[in-house]
C-alpha cells in the first residue's frame, strides 16, 4: 500500500472523499496493506494503562468504523489500531455528502453522524481477530434516536470488553444531537458510572477512555477532569474534531456543518491537552489526538502530556508512509533531549 499510494493518490484525490475512502478500505481488506514494516526503535516502547505498545503512534477512530482492517493497519506499522464509533443498531449517519476536503489547510470537515453496521457486526469482527497480535480497541457510542444515551454506551462496553485492548466513551462527536451536553458534570459522572457498571458486568475490566471535544468553556474541563478522576475511569483521549473555522478555512467550506480535523485543529487540541494534563496533576494517562502530520508534531503532543498519540486525517493527504516518517523522527527527537524513553518525555 505505501509503495503503491503515490500512484494512486491523484486518483483517489479526485474522487469524492468518501468513495475514496471506501476504496481504500476495500484494498485493505483485499491484503494491499504491505508486509511487516520491522521493529520499531527500542526508544519507541512505550506502556499505555497497562498495555505494552511498541510505538506510541496510533490510528485515531473514525477511519475504521466497523473493525475490518485493524490488522491491516496495525502492519502499516501504527503501534496501536482504535476502529469506530461503533453504536449498539445499525444506522447510515447523516446524509451525503458529509465529508469534505480542505486541500489548502491539509484538513477535512465530516459530518458522518455515528454511520455504523452495528454492534453485532463489529463484535463478530473483533471476535474473530481476538488471538492475533496487536493492541486494538473500540470506540462506542449512542444511537441517534436513543434517548437513554448511558444504555447504548452500556451495551457497547458489556458486548466489547472481552474483544477490545481498551475501550472509548465518544461524547464528542458534534454530529449527533445532544451528544456533546453529556459532558457536563451530572451527566457525565452518570454516564461513566453506568459505563464502568458495564464493564464490571462484562467480566473483563480492559482500560476504559473517555473522548473530549476541544471546544471547552474553562468550566467545562474543570468538571470534566474532576468527573474523570473521581469515577475511576483509565484515562482521557484529548481531542475529537472541532466546530471552530479559523480563519485558513475557505468561506463556502467553512459553511459546511461537521467537525473539523487536520492541521488546524493541532494547535488548540494540543494546549486542551496541555490544560488537562494540568487539571488531572499527571495522574491520567492522555492520548493527544489532532493535526498530528509529522514527528515533530507527535513529540510535542507527548511534551504536552501525551503518553501516547493517534492521527487520521494527514494520512488522507501524505499516505501510509508518514507513519514510518513520524516515527522514524519522533525516535530521533527523543534522543536528541536525552530521553531513553516515550515515558521520559511526557509533559515534559
Amino acid at each position: 500500500m505505501s509503495d503503491l499510494y503515490p500512484l494512486a493518490r491523484p486518483v483517489l484525490q479526485a474522487m469524492d472523499p468518501e468513495r475514496a475512502q471506501s476504496l481504500v478500505l476495500s484494498a485493505l481488506r483485499s491484503g494491499l496493506a504491505g508486509g511487516d514494516p520491522g521493529p520499531d526503535d527500542p526508544v519507541l516502547r512505550t506502556r499505555l494503562c497497562g498495555l505494552d505498545l511498541p510505538n506510541p503512534v496510533g490510528l485515531a477512530a473514525g477511519f475504521d468504523k466497523d473493525a475490518e482492517v485493524p490488522d491491516a493497519m496495525l502492519r502499516l506499522g501504527f503501534g496501536f489500531v482504535e476502529c469506530g464509533t461503533v453504536t449498539p443498531l445499525p444506522q447510515p449517519g447523516n446524509p451525503r455528502p458529509r465529508l469534505f476536503r480542505v486541500p489548502a489547510a491539509e484538513a477535512v470537515i465530516n459530518r458522518f453522524g455515528f454511520n455504523s453496521l452495528g454492534l453485532d457486526a463489529f463484535a463478530a469482527r473483533m471476535q474473530a481477530r481476538r488471538d492475533r497480535p496487536g493492541i486494538v480497541g473500540a470506540n462506542v457510542g449512542k444511537n441517534k434516536q436513543q434517548q437513554d444515551a448511558a444504555a447504548d454506551y452500556a451495551a457497547g462496553i458489556r458486548r466489547l470488553a472481552p474483544l477490545a485492548a481498551y475501550l472509548v466513551v465518544n461524547v464528542s462527536s458534534p454530529n449527533t444531537p445532544g451528544l456533546r451536553a453529556l459532558q457536563g458534570r451530572e451527566p457525565l459522572a452518570a454516564l461513566l458510572g453506568r459505563c464502568l457498571e458495564a464493564r464490571r458486568a462484562a467480566g473483563a475490566e480492559p482500560p476504559l477512555f473517555l473522548k473530549v471535544a476541544p471546544d471547552l468553556t474553562e468550566e467545562d474541563k474543570a468538571d470534566i477532569a474532576a468527573v474523570a478522576l473521581e469515577s475511576g475511569i483509565d484515562g482521557l483521549v484529548v481531542s475529537n474534531t472541532t466546530v471552530s473555522r479559523p480563519p485558513e478555512i475557505p468561506a463556502a467550506l467553512a459553511q459546511e456543518a461537521g467537525g473539523l480535523s487536520g492541521r488546524p485543529l493541532f494547535a488548540p487540541s494540543t494546549r486542551v491537552l496541555a490544560e488537562f494534563r494540568s487539571l488531572t496533576g499527571g495522574r491520567l494517562p492522555l492520548i493527544g489526538v489532532g493535526g498530528i502530520a509529522s514527528g515533530a508534531d507527535a513529540y510535542a503532543k507527548i511534551r504536552a502530556g501525551a503518553s501516547a498519540v493517534q492521527l487520521y486525517t494527514a494520512l488522507s493527504y501524505q499516505g501510509p508512509a508518514l507513519v514510518r516518517r513520524i516515527k522514524t523522527d519522533l525516535a530521533a527527537l527523543l534522543k536528541r533531549d536525552g530521553f531513553a524513553s516515550v515515558a521520559e518525555a511526557v509533559g515534559r
